[in-house]
């Protein structure tokens, strides 16, 4: 594959929050599409969008229960189709979120294998033993042990996030081959790429080792809550293992035959040596990590981050993101003028992710406890607050009901001080942030 999609800026769609065509409060397929003069004078190159499969929205699409079908709340699979031809005609590519690590637990697979069926026994982690004595000390990143006891099984489960998302059973290549299916279903379908969640997280150890215990002073906040348990822990055994690599291999080759590109998720104690090994020859084409997404953004710092990756690793790519679903907002976690934010984003070597609201220079909105959505921010009231600040809709028009994202009551509360950051405010105005990001945009391209 030729090299033409590196340094290639990503713009990211959540599109529960994006445009509600629909009328039902969330935002949908349709309602993308109809955006998409937005999107095109943007600049971009690619459109990444979160997950729209088939789910009980447990974890907002992140719990899958059906991976070849799109959720009746943003449309059909004919929907997505259209969708894609008319990103094609108008020159955008169309990268989709997959989550190869777990499924929901509503997904056929797991209900066999809960049930014991010869065929599905092993495509998830289970051990027997007593409901009273954990399999070993791996923690939850949502809190809480990683395991579940099944009556139904007489044996626990393993869950690295919510419990009713349970975690597929790598080792099994009868998994490894069903998930390259799965992502060989929308390769055929024409998207043009995929965004792998939390990519580490595929294979675990078979010996069910215990996790060892940091210095507390070693303990970052990447990908997870400062307060957060699993923080404590270094991720030795429960995530990263060395089979994760050639199984990334298996997926590459795939891409390839389809001249499809890839982004890995990784949430890990070393990010940026995971980064390094998954995107060396042959394996990923690039990945990010939380270095510029967490409270401990150092604007001052970023420089020498991304100057120390190329230096040390030479044959392997980046892609770098002040901003996403999961994290909270980079106008509220640093001192400096959005401007100067996306001017220093839009610099950096490597390729780019520029989240939905991000160039209105949208800052995070202050959920209250009775409209919290997210269960991450539910299990860790008040200390973390979840996701949902940076997850409210996009403001379109500062004078219609919900700032024009819908006619219904939107699923987060529209927020509305930001009247004066909507589109409509900022298209008008040549030293908008909105028309900031197009000329750096504009001349990023120009220059690669």
């Amino acid at each position: 594959m030729k090299q033409n999609w590196k340094n290639k800026v990503i713009y990211q769609i959540y599109p529960r929050s994006f445009y509600d065509s629909s009328g039902n409060g969330i935002g949908d397929l349709n309602g993308i599409a109809k955006k998409i003069d937005y999107l095109k004078s943007l600049g971009v190159e690619y459109i990444w969008i979160s997950p729209f499969f088939r789910s009980p929205q447990k974890d907002f699409g992140y719990d899958v229960s059906n991976y070849r079908e799109v959720d009746p709340i943003f449309g059909t699979n004919r929907d997505f189709e259209v969708l894609i031809e008319l990103f094609h005609k108008n020159n955008l590519k169309v990268i989709i979120d997959l989550v190869l690590s777990h499924t929901s637990d509503q997904h056929p697979w797991f209900k066999k294998s809960l049930s014991g069926d010869e065929v599905f026994e092993d495509w998830y982690v289970w051990v027997k033993g007593r409901r009273d004595e954990l399999p070993n000390n791996w923690l939850s990143v949502f809190g809480g042990p990683s395991w579940k006891w099944s009556e139904k099984r007489d044996a626990f489960y393993l869950h690295n996030f919510l419990e009713s998302q349970p975690d597929l059973n790598f080792h099994n290549l009868e998994v490894q081959n069903q998930m390259l299916d799965e992502i060989k279903f929308w390769l055929e379908f024409g998207i043009d790429g995929f965004r792998f969640d939390v990519v580490n997280f595929l294979f675990h150890d078979k010996n069910l080792r215990n996790n060892p215990y940091k210095d507390p002073s070693e303990i970052r906040p990447l990908g997870f809550n400062k307060d957060n348990p699993y923080g404590a822990q270094i991720h030795k055994f429960d995530n990263t293992q060395p089979e994760t690599e050639m199984f990334l291999i298996k997926i590459r080759s795939l891409l390839d035959k389809y001249n499809a590109i890839s982004i890995g998720e990784i949430v890990a104690d070393n990010p940026m040596e995971v980064i390094a090994k998954y995107t060396s020859k042959n394996k990923l084409h690039m990945a990010y990590c939380f270095e510029f997404l967490s409270d401990e953004f150092k604007f001052d710092n970023v420089d020498c981050v991304v100057d120390d990756f190329f230096k040390n690793n030479k044959d392997s790519w980046p892609c770098w993101a002040f901003c996403n679903h999961d994290a909270k907002r980079i106008v509220s976690r640093s001192s400096k003028e959005p401007k100067e934010l996306m001017k220093k984003l839009l610099s950096l070597k490597g390729n780019i992710c520029i989240y939905q609201g991000e160039e209105l220079g949208l800052h995070e909105t202050d959920v209250d406890f009775i409209d919290i959505q997210d269960p991450f921010g539910k299990t860790f009231w008040p200390e973390y607050k979840g996701r949902d600040g940076c997850r409210t809709p996009m403001p379109w028009n500062k004078n219609q009901k919900n700032l024009g994202f819908s006619k219904a009551v939107p699923w987060l509360k529209a927020n509305e001080s930001y009247k004066k950051y909507a589109v409509d405010s900022q298209e008008s105005d040549p030293n908008s942030m909105l028309n900031f990001t197009r000329k750096l945009l504009l001349e990023r391209k120009i220059a690669t």
